[in-house]
């Protein structure tokens, strides 16, 4: 590796980006990465996964969204929430998470390049320097693509960046409607349709499928879909969007979505969310001998490899599950491979968070995989209603489910709706983990009053419908 600049070089500071660097370096390996914006941390700080919770946070904070159910329909913290009090908050975690992400690099002696990169070679790229009209060829034993997404934009849809907008323009919003159509109802969409939704503005969520986020629990995305029409957002499925126009309204603009069954949504604003696309277009990957599909993602193999050995690509680069958690952990086992460090994960037990209103979190196998696999399981659920903890914090929407084999009693998944689903969940994925059975749930004592608690009623419930 002498012969090269640099042991690894990372293109991209998001999480893969981040955790690749650092590990890289903590092997003590000659590391550099490459950024093309001003600041670091990729879409996951600035634009998309910090900003998006934040943002889901400071809303249900001064809606006072958390204590309706106790204080009634019009609690609220604050009356008129402004587009200036929601970015309040987001911009001061913002500034924070880039200051602890560039002090972590800086003292694990990550050398950070603000520049843009493309491939000249498989081993060699060429470095434009952002701000300066200066150019510089480097060259490195080991490469990883770590480049994220950007919004996916159709041409023939104008975008202005304030009444017709994607998640990546959010931010820079000056005004919140009254009413927002949302085209597209994956986890991005959704998460920002149930936010919208809060502030009481009325939504109308615009998809294709035929439900909601087809790879979660169907029983858990039935509860998210009664609760957001419950927040009197309209959800309209197999539906295609045909045509997006702006036009006056007296000197108020509004969008017309058509459909092509025929209907028209009339709205203040309309976020396109439609998927995104890998950030790959400027990188030139034909000189590395790399191609990527038509959504700008880089195939891998189980190592994060591509087609060219020494060259991996992490994070949303690579496609589902596209989450900063399995970002993180992709950039480091790629490091790991790159110099035959062994290292260990378990993908199947990657969690799933989805930062909707209410919270969807999830583990393991749903029923309909386990269904399909003819695989003999039971279930247990719980509800946040049953446990003191649930109506201390006002959540009586909440549920828990857990699903184990019939037989082994061995755990196969739990399904998580409701206030801190993300965090709860991280107890059944240590249980299964660990090949822990139903059994462990039953016979642990939980702290008193706590969520956690919905594992032991869950587990119960689950045992006494083994002996009917």
């Amino acid at each position: 590796m002498a012969d090269y600049d640099y042991d690894m070089l990372v293109i991209g500071s998001g999480p893969a980006g981040q955790r690749a660097a650092i590990q890289s370096a903590k092997l003590d390996k000659r590391t550099a990465l490459v950024e093309r914006k001003a600041v670091i941390g990729g879409v996951c700080t600035n634009t998309g996964t910090i900003p998006s919770k934040t943002l889901r946070e400071a809303v249900i904070y001064l809606s006072g969204y958390r204590l309706r159910g106790i204080y009634g329909e019009s609690y609220t913290v604050k009356q008129n929430i402004t587009i200036e009090d929601l970015l309040f908050r987001t911009e001061y975690v913002i500034r924070h998470e880039i200051d602890v992400t560039r002090h972590q690099l800086q003292r694990n002696g990550v050398e950070v390049i603000n520049a843009e990169a493309a491939f000249v070679d498989p081993h060699t790229l060429k470095l434009s320097m952002v701000g300066h009209t200066g150019e510089r060829t480097v060259t490195a034993a080991n490469i990883l693509v770590a480049v994220g997404t950007e919004a996916t934009r159709d041409p023939k849809i104008p975008f202005d960046g304030q009444n017709i907008f994607t998640s990546d323009d959010i931010l820079s919003l000056r005004k919140l409607p009254r009413t927002l159509a949302v085209i597209g109802a994956g986890v991005v969409g959704c998460e920002y349709a149930s936010i919208f939704s809060a502030l009481g503005i009325r939504v109308t969520l615009v998809d294709r499928s035929k439900r909601l986020l087809s790879f979660v629990d169907a029983e858990v995305v039935e509860a998210l879909d009664y609760h957001m029409r419950q927040n009197r957002m309209t959800l309209r499925f197999s539906e295609a969007v045909s045509g997006i126009e702006l036009v006056e309204n007296g000197g108020d603009p509004r969008v017309r979505i058509h459909l092509a069954s025929g209907k028209e949504i009339v709205a203040e604003k309309a976020l396109y969310s439609i998927g995104r696309t890998g950030a790959t277009g400027k990188l030139n990957l034909e000189a590395a001998g790399l191609k990527a599909d038509e959504r700008g993602r880089l195939k891998v193999n189980e190592h994060y490899q591509t087609e060219v050995p020494h060259i991996y690509a992490a994070g949303d680069v690579i496609g589902f599950p596209s989450l900063a958690s399995t970002s993180l952990e992709q950039g480091r086992l790629a490091a790991c491979h790159a110099f035959g460090v062994e290292a260990k994960s378990t993908p199947a037990l990657f969690p799933y968070g989805i930062y909707t209103i209410p919270e969807i979190s999830y583990v393991g196998k749903n029923e309909e995989e386990l269904t399909q696999a003819n695989v003999p399981y039971e279930m247990g659920k719980a509800s946040y209603r049953e446990i003191a903890r649930g109506q201390i914090i006002g959540d009586s929407i909440g549920m828990l489910k857990i699903l184990f084999h019939r037989e082994t009693r061995e755990l196969l998944g739990v399904h998580i709706i409701g206030e801190n689903a993300s965090e709860l969940i991280h107890i059944g994925q240590a249980v299964m983990s660990l090949g822990g059975k139903i059994d462990y749930c039953v016979n642990t004592v939980f702290n008193y009053p706590t969520l956690a608690e919905c594992y032991k009623t869950a587990a119960f419930d689950g045992v006494n419908r083994l002996n009917g």
